[in-house]
């Protein structure tokens, strides 16, 4: 089984609601149909409207979905399927991994709201030491100092759509409570203002050490899982 995870790029002003129905009524029934299992439809609707993402490519990523195939050489129909709903796909092969798992309710939607990165691996730390960071030290940094309850990575092995863009080393999914969107008390888990600033300090500090900020785009989601 391979996974694969797609980046749907649209214009700022779609209606993230519209593009949320369109995918789960016209696309996920083609991506099944293929094959697919384990699909997970994220989507930038009102639901996370409070959220302020970091934009830099355009178009902007409107939405995301990640599925599993036994083999990736079979994903035409559903690329085909996306590819009708949105101005531009941008699809990878991911290897996953969860260190925090977190419920998710099956064909409904998940509690909380979901960020998504996408991060850039140093450019002077080889990819060993970049993992080695990563997976161990950072890992209880971001649980200690966030109210995190759902993290998954997603490390790329290749791009699948021609015109990918190739900055990113990952895509990293971590959930939170609702209000964790437009308070970063409750992002930071600080029940004070100097634990959000004691939480915040150490976590940034951690990211710098194996992060290159510059490429990063972050969107705020809604889960759908949809087995």
């Amino acid at each position: 089984m391979q996974k694969l995870f797609y980046l749907l790029r649209d214009a700022a002003t779609k209606d993230g609601d519209a593009l949320r129905k369109a995918i789960l009524e016209q696309a996920v029934p083609a991506i099944r149909a293929s094959g697919a299992s384990e699909i997970t439809v994220f989507a930038a609707d009102a639901d996370v409207a409070a959220g302020r993402p970091i934009r830099q490519i355009d178009p902007p990523i409107r939405a995301m979905i990640s599925f599993w195939l036994e083999d990736a050489d079979a994903r035409g129909p559903a690329e085909a399927a996306l590819r009708s709903l949105v101005k531009s796909i941008a699809g990878y092969l991911v290897v996953e991994s969860r260190p925090v798992v977190h419920p998710m309710p099956k064909g409904s939607r998940t509690q909380g709201m979901k960020q998504i990165s996408c991060v850039t691996k140093r450019p002077d730390l080889s990819q060993e030491e970049f993992i080695r960071i990563w997976h161990a030290d950072h890992k209880q940094v971001a649980i200690e100092t966030q109210s995190t309850f759902g993290y998954v990575r997603n490390e790329i092995f290749r791009s699948l759509t021609p015109g990918a863009p190739q900055q990113w080393t990952a895509f990293v999914e971590e959930s939170f409570p609702i209000g964790a969107l437009d308070d970063p008390h409750v992002f930071y888990d600080a029940k004070s203002e100097a634990e959000y600033q004691k939480n915040f300090k150490r976590m940034m500090e951690s990211c710098g050490r194996f992060l290159d900020h510059g490429p990063i785009e972050v969107t705020f989601v809604s889960e759908y899982y949809l087995g």
